[in-house]
């Protein structure tokens, strides 16, 4: 299952980019993350972070980290736990004055989660536009 988001801001693209990179920031601009915290890593790659989500009422744990770091236009990152891995890519383009950033959110279940794919499409679009929106504040404000 996969999100694909685009956003496009008044601010430049290394700004737009320092601030996404420190995925602690997720905590500001996605309504979901209840906590996002660095771990380990100096925020390249093999960076870990802990983050909690809230998804359908229920708190979820997830390890993410960075996969690949290349300032200031990509930032990818792998989330996994027990029944889904993530895998969350931010693409940052100058366009004018500004930035505009594609999110892509690639979800794959497991265990049971797997059945339950197809029922989740609708609070996984739900979510996924709520970052949207949460993005676009955030970062209009940089």
């Amino acid at each position: 299952m996969e999100l694909r988001r685009t956003v496009t801001v008044g601010a430049p693209v290394e700004r737009v980019f320092d601030y996404l990179s420190d995925f602690a920031n997720t905590r500001e601009w996605d309504p979901g993350t209840v906590r996002c915290s660095r771990v380990s890593g100096d925020g390249g790659p093999g960076t870990t972070y802990a983050n909690t989500s809230k998804f359908l009422g229920r708190e979820t744990e997830l390890t993410y980290v960075v996969q690949e770091l290349e300032a200031p236009h990509r930032i990818a990152l792998r989330g996994e736990n027990k029944t889904v891995v993530a895998h969350d890519t931010m693409v940052m383009h100058t366009v004018g004055a500004g930035t505009e950033v594609v999110y892509t959110a690639r979800f794959e279940f497991s265990g049971i989660a797997r059945y339950l794919g197809p029922l989740l499409k609708g609070p996984l679009k739900k979510l996924g536009d709520d970052a949207e929106r949460g993005l676009g504040e955030n970062l209009s404000r940089l």
